[in-house]
């Protein structure tokens, strides 16, 4: 028989749950580190490095997007993604949410932050730099107007994911500080005291498949995306 782990520990807190997977966690770490280098790079023109940056935040993303349809059950969009009515639910009930994972206001973050940086990533696929020295390796598939206008929107796009990323930071900081509420913590050790129940986890083998998939999308798109390339 299966002994059952109690609720609360000896000194009458509760314990501790898994609430995020490690390739969740890897993601978000990883992500974090390379938008900072992906600045770094365009900051100091470094544009080799900052292409190669852009193409892992790429696989990041693809790799997100396949762990949110077949990953651990706080990992899946399905999970976490809530219409109006949810978030409204929420927002009246805000306290006594328990459930492991995102919240539906978080979500809102969390998916928006996503577009930006894919739309970000995007754009610079197709982009070519002013000098026309740089281009992304999709480049050739549009008109050289439209891959400047691709650059330009790519430089401009980056002060609205900062401001995204701001908000986001507001909102860590504001539910540590007025709701007692630990949200960098669980992201760090994957387990949380504040939920009722625990996450379902995922598969490792389904983790490696959809890595070698997002590897391979992305492999494919450096490659110019034939045969669709030049």
């Amino acid at each position: 028989m299966t002994a059952i782990a109690p609720k609360t520990r000896t000194d009458g807190k509760p314990r501790a749950k898994r609430v995020w997977d490690l390739p969740t966690r890897l993601f978000h770490w990883l992500l974090v580190a390379l938008l900072a280098f992906s600045w770094w790079s365009a900051k100091n023109e470094e544009l080799d490095w900052h292409f190669w940056s852009g193409f892992a935040v790429l696989t990041l993303l693809l790799f997100r997007l396949l762990w949110g349809l077949f990953g651990s059950s706080t990992a899946r969009f399905a999970s976490f993604v809530r219409g109006p009515r949810g978030v409204l639910a929420y927002l009246r009930d805000e306290r006594g949410w328990k459930a492991p994972g995102h919240t539906p206001l978080g979500a809102l973050s969390v998916v928006a932050l996503l577009l930006v940086i894919a739309l970000q990533v995007g754009l610079g696929l197709f982009a070519t730099d002013h000098d026309g020295l740089n281009s992304g390796p999709l480049a050739g598939l549009i008109s050289g107007d439209a891959s400047d206008e691709a650059a330009d929107i790519h430089e401009t796009l980056f002060n609205v994911l900062l401001g995204l990323i701001g908000l986001h930071l507001a909102a860590i900081t504001y539910y540590r500080l007025f709701r007692g509420k630990k949200l960098i913590r669980p992201m760090i050790t994957g387990r949380s005291d504040a939920v009722d129940d625990g996450m379902r986890p995922g598969k490792w083998w389904a983790a490696l498949l959809c890595l070698a998939v997002a590897l391979a999308i992305t492999r494919w798109i450096v490659a110019g995306a034939p045969p669709f390339g030049p």
